[in-house]
Formats: C-alpha cells, sequence, structure tokens
C-alpha cells in the first residue's frame, strides 16, 4: 500500500496516518463496541491531566479541558476514542456542533515546533495544543478541515508510543481487525486531491469514474440506481484514502453530502463471505445502505449503517478471485 514519495516533502514530514481518532459521548460503551468489532479485550479508559499538566490552549486561550481516552491498536491504525468534558476544546466543539465521529487523523513528528510552522506557512493554523499526560510528549491540531475535511494532529513524544495489537485476542466480528480504508465524501474531487497529495507528499493519483451500471448493480436503500460519481484512491503506508465525488443520481454518497456535508464517509474492511457479514450485522440491527460491484468488476460492496454505535458507517469489501 506504500505510495511513493514525490520531491515535494510531506507536511508533516512522513506519510503514515498512525490514528483515526473518535470523539463519543459514552466511552465505556462504545470502546465495548469496538473492542468486539476488533476482537480484543476492553481496554479501560483513563482521564487526562488537569490544566496544570495537560497545558491545554485551544484557539489561543487557555481552558480546563479534560477528556476520557482509550486507545486500540489494529494491525494498520491506532483507534483513539474520546469522551470530552464540557470545557471549551476542539473535541468539545466537534461533539456540540457535528456528533459523535471521526474528529482527526495523526502523524508522528519530530518537532512540533518544525512541522507546525511548514503547516501554518501553508495556510493551516493551530487549533488547539498540549502535553501529554502519560509521557514525556506534546500534540497540537492544525485546522485543515476546510481543504482536507477532517482535522490532522501532530504528535511529538521522547518515547515510542505503543501500536502494537494486543496478543490475549478473540475473533474480530467481522472476521478481520484490518481496517483498508478512509473514505471521505466531497464536492470537488480534484481540490480535495490536489490537498492530500500536497499533506501526504505523493503523486497524484487518476481520477476513475463508475462503472456502467449493468457492471455495477447499485442498489441504494433497496431500489436500483446508476450511482454514478467520481473517486480517487490515494495509498500511504498504513491506510488508503479514499475520495468520492457523487454524480447526480440517488447514492448513500450523494445522500450524505447533502445531509452532513463533506467529510468522512466510512471506514473499510475486506472480507469473505459478504452475504454471511451482512446477515450478521442486521441481525445485530444495523441496515444495509448500498450495494454494488466494484467499477471494474473486480469485487463487491456493502455499506451497513453502523452509525449508532460505531459513529461511521462500516464499508465490507470482497475481492472475486482472478
Amino acid at each position: 500500500m506504500k505510495e511513493s514519495l514525490t520531491e515535494k516533502k510531506p507536511l508533516a514530514g512522513n506519510n503514515e496516518i498512525n490514528q483515526l481518532a473518535f470523539v463519543v459521548r459514552d466511552i465505556e460503551k462504545t470502546s465495548e463496541l469496538f473492542a468486539k468489532l476488533f476482537g480484543i479485550p476492553k481496554p479501560a479508559w483513563f482521564l487526562t491531566g488537569d490544566s496544570q499538566v495537560s497545558k491545554v490552549v485551544f484557539r489561543g486561550k487557555p481552558t480546563n479541558s479534560r477528556s476520557k481516552l482509550v486507545f486500540m491498536n489494529t494491525p494498520t491504525v491506532q483507534f483513539e476514542l474520546i469522551e470530552p468534558n464540557e470545557e471549551p476544546g476542539t473535541m468539545r466543539e466537534f461533539l456540540d456542533r457535528v456528533g459523535e465521529g471521526i474528529h482527526h487523523i495523526a502523524f508522528d513528528v519530530e518537532s512540533i515546533k518544525e512541522s507546525l510552522s511548514v503547516f501554518e506557512s501553508n495556510g493551516y493554523p493551530l487549533l488547539q495544543s498540549g502535553e501529554f499526560t502519560s509521557s514525556d510528549g506534546r500534540y497540537v491540531y492544525v485546522d485543515t478541515l476546510n481543504d482536507h475535511k477532517t482535522l490532522v494532529e501532530l504528535l511529538e513524544s521522547a518515547e515510542p508510543r505503543d501500536t502494537e495489537p494486543r496478543k490475549e485476542s478473540y475473533e474480530p466480528l467481522l472476521g478481520t481487525n484490518k481496517v483498508e480504508q478512509l473514505a471521505i465524501v466531497v464536492k470537488d474531487l480534484d481540490a480535495v486531491a490536489e490537498a492530500y497529495c500536497k499533506l501526504l507528499g505523493v503523486e497524484k493519483p487518476q481520477v476513475i469514474q463508475s462503472g456502467p451500471s449493468e457492471l455495477t448493480k447499485v442498489v441504494f436503500e433497496g431500489e436500483p440506481t446508476v450511482g454514478d460519481s467520481k473517486y480517487m484512491f490515494i495509498n500511504t503506508p498504513l491506510l488508503q484514502i479514499e475520495l468520492i465525488e457523487p454524480g447526480k443520481s440517488p447514492s448513500t454518497w450523494k445522500k450524505h453530502l447533502e445531509t452532513h456535508g463533506e467529510g468522512v464517509h466510512h471506514i473499510s474492511f475486506v472480507i469473505k463471505n459478504m452475504e454471511e457479514k451482512i446477515n450478521l450485522l442486521e441481525d445485530m440491527g444495523y441496515p444495509v445502505i448500498q450495494t454494488g460491484n466494484f467499477y471494474n468488476g473486480k469485487g463487491r460492496y456493502a455499506y451497513i449503517d453502523t452509525t449508532s454505535d460505531f459513529k461511521v458507517i462500516i464499508e465490507l469489501l470482497e475481492r472475486f478471485d482472478s
């Protein structure tokens, strides 16, 4: 999945997106659900330090923002669950304005001071800063929302973060705990692709048009549809970014754009036995939103409405044996 870097250096100094962070209202409940999804014991949450320890500054002002945190490692990215308190902060603001969901992606950096200056010189101002509670380190959030449809966090630590999956594990709910994709619905594919390629320091991939309806056989909310769209896949070392610009016909992507605006639409898992997995999730109360075949006929997909519990749509991908 690794993409070769261009002569343009990634803004963070690397293009390894290593964390997806969710803001949630009930970290106990949500961490239990994610643990079942990933096939791991439920991890315990911990509370970030008070203002004397965390030294949180949000939009230029010190704040008493504190959060309950849970970290879950997968074979690709780390998942962070965050339940903020009521004090001003970017997570509280996100929860109040947007609701639960993916708040940011993260990069490790050698020097926040140096990396932040690069982001600021490229038009991405500092939104929030703070200190780690449990180790000698610090973080900043930069405001990339307009261009990248999500925030970027930069992490600097004197010691390596633990990213190894837990050895004690069970069977993951879907038969895999490897997250393949983070998909974002956009209005202007070319503009967002330019921003991501600049962020990641990679060449711009080709735009892919949705295939003919007789091949893709898209069904949205129980009704056949053309489901026209154009999209792009941008590879990073751990995670593939998919950008989707929907067309005029009904689809989950078009509905998301009209209902929620631009932003994260789904995360993906490559699975086997599609019907079995769909039935499993439907029996658990998660209905199918949309199904179809890949644009090239080499596989199929299903979007499942898991937003009530997992705060994001889950996509199942099944590749046909060639």
